[in-house]
């Protein structure tokens, strides 16, 4: 009996995803764990390995498929003595019946239709308007599907003229469109879209001749890192605080333990920032904290979620259990991190779940910024390049010390200015005395 091979949910909160790349073709013999595609999320690439053995009778997706519905079959696999060739590829399945109905009901005559009303007199025709689609007042008849590729595409649906019942655009209608029925005018002029429908971004082309630019489709990561920036800058209350802090002790204590550390093990700025967020949100746990409806939820331990710069986008593999983690296994398990990130092959479960971000932008001699939160974390802190500054020393004489500026931006539905401003005093006692790390 042939196996349904399935789009696998490859994190609890996927629904879909792009089938990047089949690793085998039909006709081929593969047994259970064999890698047999690649699966692209929103965030990484994985591998998608097979339960069973058998011949690959029909692949039913083809490679770079989008959109792909989590338990959509896929492919189909034939068991060892089945003709493969014979193999039908699966029919979706009836809706179930709905609940509470008999068998008996099914049988019923179905319902006479009223008696046709005598007609009327046509009703003058009205003035052609510039929409070719019919319309119900100012609502445009398409179906819910046609209405989201629309908008994904930026197509203006006034432009088109249904196929469906009644005219209804559908489907079809919205994927056949013609090029130039972008909602432009729409965009232009502010309007809102039929029906509810929410533009997307068009280029204007009176400020932008068509041929100057090089249009590049948006990949799962932009899409999404897109959204959720989006929504976290428009529905968090953010705010943010700034403090300096001297830098010499920290750098002099990395040096001094890159010295002593078995080899192959290099300690980075990164990793001690990393170390110190941790033992701060430790001593101050009012800030390791997220909002929900239900309440705020105060994390136990301290998941720090760290920034890393991907092709197309930005991801954040966790550090879990920071605080409670040595230096050393803090800077290899970043290592790996950063670099199965920017392959794309990090787990869902490598890049969720933390509770506070850091994001680091002083390699590229970015002096000062502040980031967007990354939702549900009630904080995240952007730490910026480390100079030589002119300071006022104890003594109160002028020296030169090397500073670095950070900025803590906060949800205030979590987090207060007190409590931001207590947690940045700790971070700072554990950046500029980093001996106390160790105690």
């Amino acid at each position: 009996m042939s196996i349904n091979i399935t789009m696998p949910a490859l994190s609890p909160t996927m629904e879909e995803g792009t089938l990047a790349k089949w690793l085998v073709k039909e006709g081929d013999t593969v047994s259970s764990g064999d890698i047999i595609a690649e699966i692209e999320t929103d965030k990484a690439t994985m591998e998608v390995e097979s339960v069973d053995e058998g011949i690959i009778a029909k692949i039913l997706v083809a490679e770079g498929t989008e959109g792909v519905k989590v338990n959509a079959v896929i492919a189909v696999l034939a068991e060892e003595g089945e003709d493969a060739s014979s193999i039908k590829a699966p029919t979706p399945s009836a809706p179930p019946a709905k609940a509470g109905a008999s068998s008996n009901e099914d049988k019923k005559p179905a319902a006479q239709p009223a008696p046709a009303e005598k007609p009327q007199a046509a009703p003058a025709p009205k003035p052609q308007t510039f929409a070719s689609t019919p319309v119900s007042g100012d609502r445009i008849k398409a179906s819910p599907l046609a209405k989201r590729i629309a908008g994904l595409k930026g197509i203006d649906l006034s432009a088109l003229k249904g196929s469906g019942p009644r005219g209804r655009i559908i489907k079809r209608d919205v994927e056949n469109a013609p090029p130039g029925t972008v909602a432009a005018s729409a965009a232009r002029s502010g309007a809102p879209a039929p029906d509810g429908l929410i533009l997307p971004q068009i280029l204007d082309h009176r400020v932008y001749a068509p041929d100057s630019y090089e249009l590049k489709p948006l990949d799962g990561v932009r899409k999404v890192v897109a959204k959720r920036l989006t929504t976290s800058f428009m529905q968090v209350p953010h705010f943010p605080l700034t403090i300096d802090l001297e830098l010499d002790r920290l750098l002099a204590s990395r040096v001094a333990i890159n010295a002593a550390a078995p080899e192959g093990v290099k300690v980075s700025v990164n990793d001690l920032l990393i170390k110190a967020c941790a033992m701060a949100l430790m001593d101050e746990p009012d800030c390791n904290a997220s909002y929900t409806d239900k309440g705020i939820a105060y994390h136990k331990h301290a998941h720090v979620s760290v920034a890393v710069a991907i092709d197309g986008g930005l991801i954040t593999p966790v550090i879990f259990n920071a605080e409670d983690k040595g230096l050393a296994d803090i800077s290899e398990e970043m290592k790996d991190l950063a670099a199965r990130a920017r392959e794309r092959r990090l787990k869902p479960q490598e890049y969720s779940g933390g509770t506070f971000s850091i994001s680091n932008l002083g390699m590229f001699g970015i002096r000062n910024f502040a980031s967007i939160i990354n939702q549900p974390e009630g904080m995240i802190l952007s730490v910026g390049a480390g100079e030589k500054r002119p300071v006022v020393n104890a003594k109160g004489d002028l020296a030169v010390a090397t500073i670095m500026s950070v900025t803590l931006t906060c949800d205030h539905r979590v987090i207060g200015g007190a409590e931001g401003a207590k947690w940045l005093q700790a971070f700072k006692r554990y950046v500029e005395t980093p001996e106390a790390m160790l105690l």
